[in-house]
């Protein structure tokens, strides 16, 4: 498959990043630029004898900071001047050193600022050179953030995680947590491209709408004819058209909580059970795995935790006669409990 070309589009991928941003940054190096001109100021206004002023008269605090302002500026119109030795050795070994520090600000600050965009590049590409097969989240809502939380409490890097989210408060929250983001609509085909999708293994789509998320499938299996498709829906009479679009895995949200809330009616505590197994690194979990070499008969006592036998995309119970023996290529679901954290004495 032929790596997709990097083209640099709006809005781009953006990388999630520990450095401040440009604002806050920017207020910082105001502060001491400030801090530097009221510093050259206090200097400047407690030798003020020793400053001739073209105006009559003595030099006053406002004077004080208008020497400092054209001085560190580099202005320098030459009204006020410093005349006594004292204030000439203090321009010499303390304004000048903090001339050039404020200039370092100044300057240093607008290429920090022009340069963040190539900064931004060079993460994307690195990322692009290093990540394959990585998972596209497309909507940052509560069933994206869950399904994230799920993939991360399973051992997936978060920078494997891109997550496609217009909102812009979502998509920032997203870039908090670590997760390259594409603040677009899931639905364009340059958002998808932007978040890398021919290098794609898995494509999970939680949005909101029923007919975005039709959309998005569509789009991305037209993109991507191979990639794995798992989409949410909040109308179950929808599902039909999302398997259609291109959808593997069809997840009904709505009923399927509409059935959570029939069973905690009726049976509180099997909602506890069932909350378990949909929770990562507690309780009770599912797993799944290939029958290793040697594997034949359901019998054993290392398949007393096998509950279901995949095999040519049909599940079979574990009591089913058709799933021993076992075959070569099945895949067996085990339930597992996992140790419960050690609690410890009361001191």
């Amino acid at each position: 498959m032929a790596r997709h070309k990097l083209t640099f589009v709006t809005p781009p991928l953006l990388m999630p990043r520990r450095q401040r941003t440009p604002l806050r940054l920017l207020a910082e190096r105001f502060g001491a630029a400030s801090c530097i001109i009221l510093t050259v100021a206090l200097f400047t206004y407690l030798d003020r004898d020793g400053y001739h002023d073209a105006t009559p008269g003595p030099l006053t605090a406002l004077d004080a900071i208008y020497y400092a302002t054209v001085t560190l500026t580099t202005t320098g119109y030459g009204d006020i001047y410093p005349a006594s030795e004292l204030a000439r050795a203090v321009t010499a070994f303390v304004v000048t050193p903090l001339r050039i520090v404020f200039l370092v600000l100044l300057v240093g600050t607008t290429v920090e600022i022009l340069t963040d965009s190539t900064r931004q590049a060079w993460r994307v590409r690195r990322w692009r050179h290093n990540v394959h097969d990585h998972l596209i989240i497309c909507g940052y809502g509560a069933k994206g953030c869950s399904a994230v939380q799920a993939l991360v409490g399973n051992g997936t890097p978060r920078d494997h995680i891109v997550v496609i989210e217009p909102d812009e408060g979502r998509a920032d929250t997203a870039l908090r947590a670590g997760h390259p983001v594409v603040r677009d609509s899931s639905t364009r085909r340059r958002a998808l491209e932007e978040a890398d999708i021919h290098q794609a293994s898995s494509l999970i789509v939680a949005v909101d709408q029923d007919d975005t998320a039709v959309l998005t499938v569509l789009t991305a299996r037209e993109l991507n004819a191979g990639i794995t498709i798992t989409a949410t829906l909040r109308e179950e009479e929808n599902a039909h058209l999302l398997r259609q679009s291109g959808a593997d895995v069809v997840v009904p949200s709505t009923s399927a909580a509409g059935r959570m809330v029939a069973i905690a009616t009726f049976a509180p505590d099997l909602v506890g059970v069932i909350d378990d197994l949909l929770s990562v690194g507690r309780g009770i979990e599912l797993n799944e795995r290939e029958v290793q070499p040697g594997e034949t008969d359901l019998g054993g006592e290392q398949h007393r935790q096998v509950i279901l036998v995949l095999r040519d995309g049909e599940s079979l119970l574990w009591n089913d006669p058709r799933a021993s023996p076992l075959r070569p290529g099945d895949r067996l679901v085990e339930m597992t409990a996992l140790p419960t954290p050690a609690v410890p004495p009361p001191t």
